[in-house]
């Protein structure tokens, strides 16, 4: 099928083109905002999970009672970071997501500028855990982030089966 404009017939035109745009679209990952939210969520326990991991195995060398002073000292920058910055991050993105009526792409679980952002963090991340710093000191900072993503994906998680089992039971 020839898809481009021969100058013969200007509507045949258009009607490929519209054919064209159609099965394209039926290749676009459209999702429900439940699935929007579920993928938020999952994501962020997911990396914050992943960032914990990280401490654990740098702490796994230490004797447990000097660990113990990192993994508290994890926790209690937790906390802090949790409660100003990433929950305050999911409640924003909750707002734009939770008013979605119909199918969007699947990437929008986030924006574009977050992904801007995650790709800033990832650099760093990695440019830390090559630096010089000892592995001990950015347990905490890793525990700390990887323990308040953990618990601001909970959020999600929690809207996600609000919106699941709201919708199961208004059938």
């Amino acid at each position: 099928m020839l898809l481009a404009y021969d100058g013969t017939d200007p509507e045949a035109a258009a009607r490929r083109l519209r054919i064209r745009q159609d099965h394209l679209g039926k290749f676009k990952p459209a999702v429900d905002k439940k699935i929007l939210v579920m993928l938020a969520g999952l994501m962020w326990c997911g990396v914050g999970i992943m960032l914990i991991s990280f401490a654990v195995t740098w702490l796994s060398i230490y004797e447990d009672s000097g660990r113990l002073i990192f993994y508290i000292s994890g926790f209690l920058a937790a906390m802090p970071i949790h409660h100003f910055g990433f929950l305050k991050i999911a409640d924003k993105n909750l707002k734009r997501l939770l008013p979605i009526t119909e199918k969007k792409c699947v990437f929008s679980f986030m924006t574009w500028r977050s992904y801007l952002i995650v790709l800033i963090m990832v650099s760093m991340g990695i440019a830390l855990r090559h630096s010089a710093i000892p592995k001990q000191y950015l347990s905490v900072l890793y525990n700390g982030i990887g323990l308040a993503l953990f618990l601001s994906g909970i959020r999600y998680l929690r809207f996600f089966f609000v919106l699941l089992f709201h919708k199961a039971t208004n059938r």
